[in-house]
């Protein structure tokens, strides 16, 4: 069973599939950023025209944008997790 992450506006990403979640801030992200949008077809915008927060780094080499913070989607992992250990 797929556990999914909503990453902000009610858009989600398979949790097993994310590999990294960054701040945008740094050069090299921006530079991941950058060549994503640019040429390889592998950039997900999904902050419908907000500030982007978070940048989630998926295994299928698609990077993901997020106007949701960091921590917050990284304590939703966190949660998502106890919650299949409950059943």
């Amino acid at each position: 069973m797929t556990s999914l992450i909503n990453i902000g506006f009610g858009n989600m990403v398979a949790a097993e599939r994310v590999v990294a979640i960054v701040s945008p801030e740094s050069a090299p992200i921006k530079r991941i950023i950058q060549d994503a949008r640019e040429g390889h077809g592998t950039l997900v915008d999904a902050t419908y025209g907000r500030r982007t927060r978070a940048v989630l780094v998926m295994d299928s080499g698609h990077i993901v944008l997020s106007p949701i913070q960091p921590e917050t989607i990284s304590h939703r992992f966190v949660y998502n997790d106890l919650e299949v250990c409950d059943d």
